[in-house]
This record gives C-alpha cells, sequence and structure tokens, in this order.
C-alpha cells in the first residue's frame, strides 16, 4: 500500500469514511502497482491544483480523491502511460467544474474568505510574502488562476495545460499573462497599503 494510503490521509474519505482500497478492489482496472506508484507521484500536486481551484481544504481533498477513484475505475482506457499525469489534472479539473455547475444550482455561493486554508510553518519572512501572495491568488478569478497554478505552481508546459483545461495553447499564454499582471496589481497595492510590508 502506498504512502499515502497506508497513514489514511484523508483526502480519501468520502461523506467523512475513509477510502478504503479494499472496499473498491473490484473496480481498479489500472495494474495495482501502477496505480499505487501514480498515487504518489501526484498526489501531492493533484492536491495543490485542488486547493488553488476550490479555496477549501476539505473540497480538495475530495477532488483528489475523486480523481483516483475515477483512474481505478477508468485507467484501463489510458492508452498511452505517459500521459497518465495530464489525464489525472485534466479529470480533477472536469470534476471542479461538474462540482461548481452543481452547487451554483442547489446552494447560496459562500463567504470564500472565510474558509479553511492547509496549515503550514513557513519562517516570519516568508510567512508575510506567501501569505500575501497566496492570498491574492485566491482573489483572482477562477479563469485566470487554474491557468497560473498549473504553470507556475505544478509545472506544466504550455501545451499540457491546454490539454488539461480544454482550451487552445494561445489562450493559455493569454490567461497566464493576464492573471500575472492581476497578481501583479493585487500584491502591489496589498504592499503599498500596509506599512509592515514597505520597508
Amino acid at each position: 500500500m502506498t504512502a499515502a494510503l497506508s497513514i489514511g490521509l484523508p483526502g480519501f474519505r468520502n461523506g467523512g469514511m475513509v477510502w478504503n482500497k479494499a472496499s473498491e478492489s473490484h473496480l481498479m482496472n489500472v495494474d495495482e502497482s501502477n496505480y499505487e506508484r501514480l498515487v504518489d507521484l501526484h498526489y501531492a500536486s493533484l492536491f495543490r491544483f485542488a486547493f488553488g481551484l476550490s479555496r477549501n481544504e476539505a473540497d480538495a481533498y475530495d477532488l483528489v480523491q475523486e480523481t483516483f477513484w475515477r483512474l481505478a475505475a477508468k485507467g484501463h482506457q489510458l492508452r498511452d502511460s505517459t500521459k497518465a499525469k495530464t489525464w489525472l489534472f485534466t479529470t480533477l479539473y472536469r470534476e471542479f467544474l461538474r462540482n461548481r455547475r452543481s452547487k451554483s444550482r442547489f446552494e447560496s455561493i459562500e463567504d470564500l474568505s472565510a474558509q479553511n486554508e492547509p496549515a503550514a510553518m513557513p519562517s516570519a519572512e516568508d510567512r508575510i510574502d506567501g501569505a500575501s501572495a497566496r492570498e491574492a491568488l485566491m482573489q483572482i478569478d477562477e479563469l485566470y488562476r487554474a491557468p497560473l497554478v498549473l504553470f507556475y505552481l505544478e509545472g506544466h508546459s504550455y501545451a499540457e495545460i491546454a490539454e488539461i483545461l480544454n482550451i487552445p495553447a494561445g489562450t493559455v499564454m493569454s490567461r497566464i499573462s493576464r492573471g500575472r499582471d492581476s497578481l501583479r496589481k493585487l500584491l502591489q497595492n496589498k504592499k503599498s497599503s500596509n506599512p509592515i510590508l514597505k520597508a
């Protein structure tokens, strides 16, 4: 069993229940060792992407869980194993969009600023910059935030992002540029309004 599964990360839960590989073994259409290797390789980066999209730790865990569940159920359809990473990110993004459409139909929009963020213990100096950058990133529209997260935080190429988001590569470059400009403006505004950050 992989480290991610054996330590019982909360990402493998649905409705509060921890994901049990044995209970879904009938879904395993992917070679078990390859499946575990993919979980080990991509769990952290998928979580970061999911958190960047959802702005909520619990939702991010659920998105990652659903992505790996779909891999277990439909992984046999993946013909080229070199495309597994792109397939996982595309699947996660589509699940995010599906969830967002579903929530917008049945729930009122909640105050996103009150959402929990994953705990981290950076140095005091990094905490100011990191917190400011994270806060600014969460304020950017999802249209620009998704390509920014995939490019800068996950290291995907323009072509991979285009495939994941199902948009042309030129649109990816444009959204990254506009998102970067928006992020820069937000950070400059924050810096100019905070005397501690001016120094």
